[in-house]
């Protein structure tokens, strides 16, 4: 599988890394130094596109990689209000595109427990529950996108929960997401339902990017020969 990384930093260097142990070639590496290179005819040389760079170029990138016909994988946070427009604009070109908060194996299994979780709790009134999430110091968006998909699953589930908020609730209503920015913390996620008797929690921590570039690299294989929109409970099976 012939592969393009829209973006070539710490994340794109670790999906390189595995794509290649993996017997994939690498067809494109694009960054901030050479984006003009991003054209639908360097695109053409690739099977699928992983993109992972930022909020201010996202959108633009995805809707590329749509344009040149090639499936497109991003990972990218911080412009999901304009998640609803790329899908649109993907199912108009009949493209292939997978948007994923986390591409780690075990976080998306940590979110199938969550809203488990959130279900079970949602007639406990005793117990109160928050978000913290813990990330290094050069992440950019804060709350992570991780920690937002946490909430919303747990407002989902939850009749006591209306929206979230990055800090300390004012009301009862609002679902608290604490971040916190420690190096070198690749990323932990952690939700706590406290009582004044007990408190249960569920936390993930990842060790490295590897994981979330193993993850990225699987849903490129699993978009190969698909039309659609996708996301990595498609890939997993779950």
């Amino acid at each position: 599988m012939k592969i393009a990384l829209i973006g070539y930093g710490k994340m794109g260097k670790a999906i390189e890394e595995v794509a290649l142990q993996k017997g994939h070639s690498i067809t494109l590496k694009i960054d901030h130094e050479n984006r003009q290179e991003l054209t639908i005819d360097n695109l053409h040389k690739a099977d699928v596109a992983i993109e992972f760079t930022g909020p201010e170029t996202a959108m633009a990138n995805i809707c590329t990689c749509i344009d040149a016909g090639i499936p497109v994988i991003s990972g990218s946070t911080g412009w999901l209000q304009d998640l609803p427009k790329v899908k649109d604009y993907c199912l108009q070109k009949n493209g292939t595109f997978l948007y994923a908060s986390n591409f780690s194996i075990g976080v998306n299994i940590f979110f199938e427990l969550n809203k488990k979780l959130a279900a079970l709790m949602s007639n406990l009134p005793d117990y109160d529950v928050s978000i913290e999430e813990i990330h290094h110091t050069q992440k950019k968006d804060a709350p992570s996108g991780t920690a937002i998909t946490l909430a919303e699953q747990v407002i989902e589930g939850s009749p006591r929960k209306s929206s979230w908020v990055n800090s300390l609730p004012a009301t009862e209503g609002q679902l608290s997401i604490l971040s916190k920015r420690i190096d070198p913390a690749p990323g932990t996620h952690t939700v706590k339902y406290s009582s004044a008797v007990d408190d249960i929690e569920i936390i993930h921590t990842a060790h490295s990017r590897r994981g979330f570039a193993a993850g990225a690299v699987l849903a490129a294989e699993f978009l190969q020969g698909k039309k659609g929109i996708f996301s990595m409970k498609d890939v997993l099976g779950i």
